[in-house]
C-alpha cells in the first residue's frame, strides 16, 4: 500500500481585485477518485498568499450530487488533531490522516469554512466535466445539501490542491502539467479515459494556470493572475504530487504569443520573446528535473493559432521550430502530438474544421476529447 494523489490543481495567484477578502463562507468541492483506497489525507496550500489564511472547519463527506452529501459518514477533518488551521504565508498543510473507504470512481466531496476575513490569493480556474466547485453563505460544512438561494457554482479552487488515497501499490498518478489549456477540459477527459477502462490504475492529477510562461512571469498586478514561470512552479508542483511516475507537458505557447512591445503593452516587452533554443532550453530543465526524480516525461507539441489577435508569421515560425525539436527528442518517453492532431490539413498553422473553440488559441471540446484519446494512447495504455 502507498499514497497516491487521485486529484490536484495547481496553487497559482488569482486575479487581484478589490474583493479579494472573503469571509463566513464555505467551500464545497466534489471529487471524483479514479482509484480506490482506505484512508484519506488532504493538502492545503497558501503558497501564493502574502498573509496567513485560516481554514476554521474542514469536513470530507461522499458526494451525493452537485450540492449534495451523505452526512451518514461525513468526517471532521483535523490538523495535528485540531479542528482549524491557520497556513502561513507561502506555506502548505496536509490534514491528519482519516480512515474513508472510497472505491474507484466514487466522489467525495471536501468543504472549507472560512469564518474570518481571508485573502483570496491562493487559487487556480480549472474547468471540465470533473472540475467543479461551490460556495455558500454561512457554515454549510456539515449541510446534507447547500442551500440554493445562497449557494452559488465556482471554477476558481482556492486553497484546496490535492487528495491523497492510501490505496493499492499498483496504483499511480499521472501529472499534466502546463497552462490554460491543460487548466481546461483535456485533463477531465483523460481522467475519464482511464476510468473507463475496468482495470484502471491511473489518477490524472492536473498542475497548470493560465497564462503562465516557461521562462517569464508578471510582476504588475494587471497580470499576476498569469503566474509563476516554470523555475519557480515545475519541481514544487511535481514534488507535491504521491505516486506519480510520470509527467505531460503541454507549456510554451504563452511565452511566444504574449510579447506585443512597449508601445503597445508596457508590460510585454519583445525582448520577452525566447529564441526556439531559449524555450527549448528551459524545456530541456523540466526533463533534467522529471528524470531526477524518476518520473517519465512526455512533451506535448504546441497547437496551431492562427487567427490569435496577436499572431504573426514569425511566431508561427517559432512555433514550428519548437515542435520540430519536440518531435525529434529520443531521450525521454515520448512526444504526444498534439498539433499534428488538431491542424488543419491544408492550412497547418490553424486549427481544422471542429478543433476551435472560437479564439484560435484554445481547442474545442471536441479537441480536448481528441487530445484526451491521443495522450491516454501515448502515456497510459502504452
Amino acid at each position: 500500500m502507498k499514497w497516491v494523489t487521485v486529484w490536484g490543481n495547481a496553487p497559482s495567484i488569482t486575479e487581484h481585485r478589490p474583493e479579494t477578502y472573503a469571509k463566513d463562507i464555505t467551500l464545497r468541492y466534489p471529487v471524483t477518485c479514479a482509484v480506490g483506497g482506505e484512508r484519506v489525507r488532504l493538502h492545503f496550500s497558501n503558497f501564493c498568499g502574502t498573509e496567513p489564511v485560516t481554514l476554521s472547519r474542514v469536513t470530507l463527506a461522499r458526494a451525493m450530487g452537485d450540492r449534495e452529501i451523505s452526512l451518514h459518514n461525513a468526517r471532521l477533518v483535523t490538523f495535528g488533531g485540531e479542528e482549524s488551521v491557520t497556513i502561513p504565508a507561502g506555506a502548505e498543510v496536509f490534514s491528519d490522516e482519516i480512515a474513508f473507504r472510497i472505491k474507484p470512481k466514487g466522489v467525495l466531496a471536501v468543504s472549507i469554512y472560512l469564518g474570518g476575513f481571508t485573502l483570496m490569493r491562493t487559487g487556480v480556474v480549472a474547468t471540465g466535466p470533473l472540475s467543479k466547485g461551490f460556495f455558500s453563505l454561512g457554515d454549510c460544512t456539515f449541510a446534507q445539501v447547500l442551500p440554493l438561494e445562497r449557494t452559488r457554482t465556482l471554477s476558481t479552487f482556492y486553497f484546496f490542491c490535492g487528495l491523497d488515497l492510501y490505496t493499492d501499490d499498483s496504483n499511480r498518478a499521472v501529472v499534466l502539467y502546463g497552462d490554460s489549456i491543460t487548466a481546461q477540459s483535456w485533463a477531465d477527459y483523460l481522467a475519464l479515459e482511464c476510468m473507463a477502462d475496468p482495470y484502471n490504475r491511473t489518477a490524472v492529477v492536473r498542475r497548470a494556470a493560465s497564462g503562465t510562461r516557461v521562462l517569464r512571469e508578471y510582476s504588475c498586478i494587471t497580470y499576476e493572475s498569469y503566474g509563476l514561470c516554470g523555475r519557480h512552479r515545475f519541481e514544487r508542483e511535481l514534488a507535491s504530487v504521491s505516486g506519480a511516475d510520470a509527467v505531460i507537458i503541454q507549456q510554451g505557447i504563452n511565452d511566444i504569443i504574449h510579447p506585443v512591445g512597449t508601445e503597445v503593452n508596457p508590460f510585454r516587452p519583445m525582448s520577452d520573446l525566447p529564441t526556439a533554443e531559449e524555450l527549448e532550453g528551459g524545456v530541456e530543465e523540466y526533463f533534467a528535473i522529471a528524470a531526477r526524480m524518476g518520473l517519465k516525461t512526455y512533451i506535448g507539441t504546441l497547437l496551431p493559432i492562427e487567427g490569435w489577435r496577436t499572431y504573426a508569421p514569425f511566431r508561427e515560425d517559432l512555433r514550428r521550430a519548437f515542435n520540430n525539436w519536440a518531435r525529434l527528442r529520443g531521450d525521454i518517453s515520448g512526444c504526444i502530438d498534439f498539433d499534428a492532431l488538431l491542424r488543419s490539413p491544408s492550412r497547418p498553422s490553424a486549427f481544422a474544421e471542429g478543433y476551435d473553440s472560437g479564439d484560435h488559441l484554445h481547442p474545442s471540446e471536441e479537441a480536448y476529447r481528441a487530445m484526451a484519446a491521443l495522450a491516454f494512447q501515448r502515456a497510459v495504455e502504452e
